[in-house]
C-alpha cells in the first residue's frame, strides 16, 4: 500500500511528504492551497512544544505534495499494525512505548487542536539527532493529514470517535490503540464501527484479556465507554489520560515491560474466563442484532404492534363482552318465562337474546325495532315521554290502555310437561300484549319448550303461539 505521509526527498533534501492525490488543477480548484497555512505541533520530552508549518508544494509526476520541515520519526499507527502482524514482544513493547509517548504529549498540549489520527503522528522512538531528541512527537496538520489518510484506504478512522473533541477524543484514541496493543484485536472490528462506538459495543477488556492488570482494564473500558450517552463516566479525560502514564511508566520512569501488566492465570481461571467470553459475545451479538432491527424497522414494528394490540383491545372486549351478558344462571324454568316477558315489556333484547336458544325471534325483532322508533321519536321530539312497561303502570294503579306504555300483563303459567329435574320442560303461557300508543290490546297463547344448555341453565327453544 502506497504511504501517502511519509518521508521522502524533495530537492535533494528529506522532508515530511503529504502526497494529495490531486492533480495541480483539482489542487487549486479544492482550494487544497489552503493546507499551506495549516499548522502542525512538535512536542518535546520536557513539556515544550513549537508549531510546525508546510514549506511548499511540489508537482511530482503531475501530483500535488505539500511537504514541510523533515522529522524523524514513526508513523504511531504503522507500529501499532505492527502488533496485529506479528506476534513479536518487541513489536508490542515499541508500540506501547509510542502510545504513552503520545498520550503524554497530547497532556503537554491541552486542549490545542492536534491531529486525533494515529497515522497523523510521528513518534520519535531513539535518540536519532538532537533537533527532535527521543520521546518527542509529531502531530502533523490535522486536514492535510486526513486528506492523505483517507485516499491512503482509512476511509474508517477506526481509532477515533467523530462525536468527541478535545482530550476526551484523545483519551478514547489512547484506549482503543491500548486495547489493540494488549488484546491483540481490534474493540470495533465490524463496518459499523461509528454506531459501536456510540453504542459501546465491543468484548469488554476483562473478557479480551482476563490476565490484564485490573486497574489498566478498568481504565481502558472507560475511556472506550467516553462516547456512550447513557453510561456517563465519572472519571475524566484528563484523569484517564493521566493514569494510564501512571500505571505504564514506573517510578524510575521507565516503560514497563509487557509482560508486567498481566498476572497469570490457572488453567481453571482461563477456562472459565473463555465461557464467559463466548456467553458475552452471544448475549451482545443478539441483543445488539435486535434493537438495530427494531432501529431499521421502527415503522413497520410500531404498525405491527398496533394492528396486535387493537386485535388484542378487540378480542379482550369481545370476552369480556360475553362474560358479562346476563344469563338465566340459577334460575327455575318458570322463572326464565317471567324473565323473557319483563324484557320483552323493558325492550331489553340483550336479555331477551341470552334467554332464546333456537326459538322463533319475532318477539326480539320486535322489541328492537320498537326501541329504534322511540328513540327516533325522542330526538325530534325531546319533551316526549320514555316508554312505560305495561307491568309496571298497571301495579301503580293506572288504568290500561294509555299511551307511552307497551307490554305484557296478566301472565299465567300453565305446566304441561317435564320438571325441574329432567332436561325439557313446556309450558302454556296466556297473557296480554298491550301495543305502543294503542288503544286496545291483545290476547295470547303461547306453548313455549325451554331445555337445557351446555352449562345446564333454562332457555326457550321454540315458541308456539296463538293470538286474538
Amino acid at each position: 500500500m502506497q504511504r501517502r505521509i511519509q518521508i521522502s526527498s524533495i530537492e535533494n533534501k528529506p522532508v515530511v511528504s503529504f502526497n494529495t492525490g490531486l492533480d495541480p488543477r483539482s489542487f487549486a480548484r479544492t482550494k487544497m492551497s489552503q493546507s499551506l497555512i495549516e499548522q502542525g505541533y512538535i512536542v518535546y520530552p520536557n513539556g515544550s512544544h513549537k508549531i510546525w508549518k508546510p514549506a511548499g508544494v511540489n508537482d511530482v509526476e503531475s501530483i500535488m505534495h505539500v511537504w514541510g520541515p523533515l522529522y524523524n520519526g514513526k508513523r504511531l499507527d504503522l507500529l501499532i499494525e505492527d502488533v496485529c502482524s506479528l506476534t513479536q514482544n518487541s513489536a508490542s513493547q515499541a508500540a506501547l512505548q509510542a502510545v504513552v509517548l503520545w498520550i503524554r504529549a497530547k497532556l503537554f498540549l491541552g486542549e490545542k487542536h492536534s491531529a486525533q489520527n494515529p497515522g497523523a503522528a510521528f513518534i520519535c522512538t531513539e535518540n536519532e539527532n538532537t533537533e527532535h531528541p527521543k520521546g518527542s512527537v509529531f502531530f502533523s496538520p490535522p486536514n492535510l493529514s486526513n486528506r492523505c489518510l483517507f485516499i491512503e484506504g482509512a476511509e474508517l478512522d477506526r481509532n477515533n470517535c467523530p462525536d468527541l473533541t478535545g482530550l476526551d477524543a484523545a483519551a478514547f484514541c489512547a484506549g482503543v490503540m491500548l486495547y489493540t496493543i494488549l488484546t491483540g484485536s481490534h474493540p470495533y472490528p465490524t463496518s459499523e464501527i461509528y454506531q459501536d462506538m456510540r453504542e459501546g459495543v465491543f468484548l469488554q477488556v476483562n473478557l479480551a484479556a482476563p490476565a490484564l492488570d485490573e486497574k489498566l482494564s478498568e481504565l481502558i473500558q472507560s475511556a472506550l465507554l467516553l462516547p456512550v450517552a447513557n453510561k456517563k463516566q465519572s472519571i475524566s479525560a484528563v484523569e484517564i489520560l493521566t493514569n494510564f502514564i501512571k500505571i505504564l511508566i514506573s517510578k524510575e520512569n521507565k516503560m514497563n515491560s509487557i509482560s508486567s501488566l498481566y498476572k497469570p492465570l490457572s488453567v481453571a481461571k482461563e477456562k472459565q474466563a473463555e465461557r464467559e467470553k463466548k456467553n458475552y459475545l452471544f448475549k451482545q451479538k443478539l441483543a445488539v442484532k435486535t434493537k438495530r432491527f427494531l432501529v431499521r424497522n421502527k415503522i413497520a414494528v410500531i404498525a405491527v404492534v398496533s394492528i396486535l394490540l387493537f386485535a388484542g383491545i378487540i378480542t379482550y372486549s369481545m370476552v369480556a363482552g360475553i362474560n358479562q351478558r346476563p344469563t338465566t344462571e340459577g334460575m327455575p324454568s318458570s322463572s326464565v318465562i317471567h324473565a323473557y316477558f319483563g324484557a320483552f315489556s323493558s325492550l331489553n333484547h340483550i336479555f331477551m337474546e341470552s334467554i332464546i336458544n333456537g326459538a322463533d325471534k319475532s318477539d326480539l325483532n320486535a322489541a328492537i325495532t320498537l326501541m329504534a322508533t322511540v328513540k327516533m321519536r325522542q330526538a325530534y321530539e325531546p319533551s316526549q315521554t320514555h316508554l312505560i312497561p305495561a307491568g309496571s303502570w298497571k301495579d301503580n294503579g293506572n288504568d290500561l290502555p294509555a299511551p307511552n306504555v307497551f307490554g305484557v300483563t296478566d301472565v299465567v303459567l300453565e305446566h304441561l310437561i317435564g320438571s325441574e329435574d329432567s332436561d325439557m320442560m313446556v309450558y302454556r303461557v296466556n297473557y296480554l300484549l298491550w301495543p305502543y300508543n294503542e288503544n286496545f290490546h291483545i290476547t295470547r297463547t303461547d306453548d313455549m319448550t325451554l331445555k337445557r344448555d351446555r352449562k345446564g341453565n333454562w332457555r326457550i327453544t321454540e315458541i308456539r303461539r296463538n293470538e286474538k
